[in-house]
């Protein structure tokens, strides 16, 4: 069957769901990663680590269409200002689409590794792209080509455009925001205590920026900060700001969505998610409804004002994919990867390969995964000592070329934890 069939066969028997099963928007196979609000608030696009885009209705809380082309992980979404869709993923490609159209109507390429944020401009003509090679792009929605901004030196997560679409600003690993003027110069250059992860710009020109420490910072336009709250306790993945700017919705690894009064600059409620981690957030027209996106494939629905959740009860606590491992050590030590890797092939893809079978494997040979290119080279057979090579280097610096984010385990004893614990749990 063609790709193509797969797709309108995949929307129709999501239409056909039960309304209590789909009421919380249900279709995604893993993680939702990215979600974006129509401008009218009638339709949602969200973008999952499942590969898979799905455009929703919003009235019958169902979806309308599939949308399939990327090979990896959907890492940002976008509504253009024409009424066309842009989807932007892992594998390093944006796809713009027409509503109803099985293949996009044009795809940019150039950036080297993943991309992780979208910015539309004021006036709709560009498309703002952050990647993890380390660069932002402004693409021309007329002809694609882009223009380069080039500085950061560790993986970009976030852009935006200023109000007056002049600027963009970007935030990345490398503790920095930086304000580029769309003209040419020099950027203006703000350095952080903390990995940035996400920015929204208000209406007002003001800059809101949040990362690994928990805290959402705010900036003028020219850069100062003049504010910061501490919006959780684990790193912050996802802002929004209400379109009438009085709320920020903050959302994180720990399951938490902190809705932050931006004037007083106070948390004034926060929302606990049944998925963690909580992957995007998006507010709907009426400055109150808020939609999250979770761990579990689920989009759920939160009047942000009340704290309330808005449809069906959602389950009281969320499924544990290492509760039968409780009490080992390893297991809590691999809890941070669970949002990227299974344990079993029965479970839904996530955005990295499964680990069933892990040892003995060499790496990049699993069938099915889109490995990049850099990983096929590598003369890597995983086994308890490579994996904990792996953790002890880090993955930029043992293997390459790697999608998979930076990260390290700087004890022994946790390493060896985690070697060991992977052995048991992914033996076939």
């Amino acid at each position: 069957m063609t790709r193509v069939f797969l797709a309108s066969l995949l929307t129709v028997l999501l239409a056909l769901l039960p309304i209590c099963a789909r009421a919380q928007l249900r279709g995604h196979g893993g993680p939702v990663r990215a979600i974006a609000v129509s401008k009218d608030g009638k339709t949602a696009l969200s973008g999952s680590f499942d590969t898979a885009a799905i455009r929703w209705s919003l009235k019958t809380e169902a979806a309308e269409q599939v949308l399939r082309y990327h090979t990896d992980a959907v890492n940002a979404v976008a509504f253009l200002k024409d009424g066309r869709m842009a989807t932007a993923g892992a594998d390093a490609r944006i796809a713009i689409w027409t509503p109803g159209r099985a293949q996009p109507d044009q795809v940019f390429e150039g950036h080297r590794a993943p991309i992780a944020s979208l910015a539309v401009s004021p006036d709709g003509a560009s498309l703002a792209s952050a990647s993890w090679d380390h660069t932002v792009r402004v693409w021309s929605l007329a002809d694609g080509q882009p223009q380069v901004f080039d500085g950061h030196t560790q993986n970009v997560n976030g852009v935006a455009f200023t109000p007056d679409g002049r600027s963009v600003v970007s935030v990345g690993y490398d503790y920095e925001l930086r304000i580029w003027p769309l003209a040419g110069g020099r950027p203006e250059i703000v350095a952080l205590p903390s990995p940035l992860n996400a920015v929204v710009i208000g209406a007002q020109g003001e800059i809101v920026t949040a990362g690994a420490d928990g805290k959402v910072r705010f900036l003028n336009p020219d850069g100062r900060l003049i504010g910061k709250v501490q919006g959780g306790a684990s790193p912050i993945i996802a802002l929004a700001i209400s379109p009438d700017g009085a709320l920020v919705a903050a959302a994180g690894i720990g399951g938490t969505i902190s809705i932050i009064d931006r004037k007083a600059r106070t948390v004034v409620r926060t929302l606990l998610s049944p998925a963690s981690p909580v992957w995007s957030v998006a507010f709907l027209p009426d400055n109150a409804t808020l939609l999250s996106g979770g761990a579990d494939g689920l989009i759920r629905r939160w009047n942000a004002r009340t704290g309330d959740t808005i449809g069906p009860s959602l389950p009281s606590t969320p499924h544990d994919p290492l509760a039968a491992f409780q009490g080992d050590h390893g297991a809590e030590v691999f809890r941070a990867c669970v949002a990227c890797h299974t344990l079993s092939e029965k479970e839904p893809q996530r955005a990295g390969p499964t680990l069933a079978g892990l040892y003995g494997r060499r790496i990049a040979s699993l069938p099915g995964y889109p490995f990049s290119e850099a990983l096929k080279h590598l003369n890597i057979v995983w086994t308890p000592e490579t994996v904990s090579k792996l953790f002890e280097l880090g993955p930029s610096t043992y293997t390459p070329g790697t999608k998979m984010p930076e990260q390290r385990i700087g004890s022994a004893a946790d390493r060896k934890a985690l070697a060991d614990f992977l052995g048991r749990a992914t033996a076939k």
